[in-house]
This record gives C-alpha cells, sequence and structure tokens, in this order.
C-alpha cells in the first residue's frame, strides 16, 4: 500500500516568547506520555487523540461565536476545525478497537481530557495565536510517536493486526488493509493538522491567509493508487 506524499520533517522554530512556551508546553506533555506510556504506542495513542480532539471543538465553538458577535464570515475556519475534531474523534474510536483500553488509562483519559479541555479554552480566549501554535506543535510530536510506532511494527515487536472495520469505512481501506496502513494514514492526518493549526498561528500573527485546505480524511484522490498497490 503507499503511503500519501507528505513531509514528516517539517518543524516550525519558535521565534517569539509565546511560541517557545508553547513548545516547552509540548515538550513537557511529550514527557509526560514517554514516561507513562514508554513503547505501548496503541495505548499512547488512545489517551492523546482523547486529548487531541478537544482543540478542534473549542476553537470551531469559539470562532462560531465570534462571528456571530461580530456578523462576519469565517473564511472556512469553523468547518475546517470540526473537520479536525472529527477526525481526532475517530483515530480514538479506531485505537480503542486495536489495544483496548485499561481502566486506569480510562480514568487518565477522564481526568486528563478535563484539566486539558478547561486550559485550552482559556488560552484560545487568552491568545488564539498561541493555541493554534500548541497544536501545531503537538502534531508536530504525533507524528513522531506515529512514526516509531510503524517502525515498532515493522520490526515485529508490535503485531501488525487486521485493520479494525471502523477504520475500513471510515478511510476506506482495502478489506485487507492491516494496522500499518491504519497508523500511515493517522500519522498524515497527524501532519494536515499541524499544517493547518500552524499556518492559523501564522495568520494571527499578521502572516498571509491560508490557501483553501483540504478537508480532513479520507483523501478520496490517493484511493486509486492504494487499490493498484494492494
Amino acid at each position: 500500500m503507499i503511503a500519501p506524499t507528505i513531509d514528516l520533517t517539517a518543524r516550525h522554530q519558535p521565534r517569539t516568547a509565546a511560541d517557545r512556551v508553547a513548545f516547552g508546553f509540548v515538550k513537557g506533555l511529550r514527557f509526560f506520555a514517554d514516561t507513562f506510556f514508554a513503547k505501548r504506542y496503541g495505548h499512547r495513542a488512545v489517551v492523546l487523540e482523547t486529548v487531541a480532539a478537544v482543540p478542534g471543538m473549542v476553537g470551531a465553538t469559539l470562532n462560531h461565536l465570534k462571528c456571530l458577535r461580530r456578523m462576519e464570515d469565517d473564511r472556512g475556519w469553523i468547518k475546517t476545525l470540526m473537520d479536525e475534531a472529527e477526525n481526532e474523534r475517530m483515530h480514538l474510536m479506531t485505537f480503542i478497537e486495536v489495544c483496548k483500553p485499561t481502566v486506569l488509562e480510562r480514568f487518565v483519559v477522564v481526568a486528563v481530557q478535563w484539566v486539558f479541555y478547561l486550559f485550552f479554552f482559556g488560552l484560545y480566549l487568552l491568545s488564539a495565536k498561541t493555541a493554534h501554535r500548541v497544536v501545531g506543535y503537538f502534531e508536530e510530536e504525533a507524528v513522531v510517536s506515529y512514526t516509531h510506532y510503524l517502525a515498532e511494527i515493522d520490526e515485529g515487536r508490535s503485531e501488525n493486526v487486521p485493520a479494525p472495520a471502523i477504520a475500513l469505512k471510515y478511510w476506506k481501506l482495502p478489506a485487507d488493509a492491516r494496522l500499518r496502513d491504519v497508523v500511515e494514514v493517522v500519522r498524515a492526518d497527524e501532519v494536515h493538522h499541524r499544517d493547518v493549526n500552524h499556518g492559523f498561528a501564522d495568520e494571527l500573527a499578521g502572516g498571509p491567509a491560508l490557501a483553501p485546505v483540504p478537508k480532513a480524511w479520507p483523501h478520496e484522490e490517493l484511493l486509486p493508487h492504494w487499490r493498484e498497490a494492494a
């Protein structure tokens, strides 16, 4: 199966004090994830995807209310952020089928989600630019994590089980798709979210407006190539 052509190495270098705060915060989350989950990448995905689905919903809600108050167009931000939130939720639903989270992990999900929701909601009200930068850095780390997950599968330390039915339906994968295929498309999703959120942050900092961005997966234009290579 052929993976989408994406830039896995792109990184946004912190340029301002706010960028450095956002970068440091995300690195702190990375340290927590590495300490708690080690190389259990499937279980890590269950918890982190629950958190990752928060920013898109918060951003969409607050932009929706702002546009109502100002009676102005949203320039496509609301739909993009809602798509992002749904896409991250589908990541979660997929990895739940793969990993079957423990009671402890379910408790961590509830606790972390509430703390992060309140934090991110306040941050977005204070500085939407910094909030989007946090998400951009968060997605950079997600790309790294899923790349490591692929290595674990390739080296035989994680079983390359059949893709869950929910993943086949959502990403329109071939019927014989495996976990590796799912991780590849999830990683591509995270690259997309990385670029969109860094782009939003740049725009809020006074940079040029984003060109129309593609919707979240499934990217149907790639499917013929996958079918040919299956």
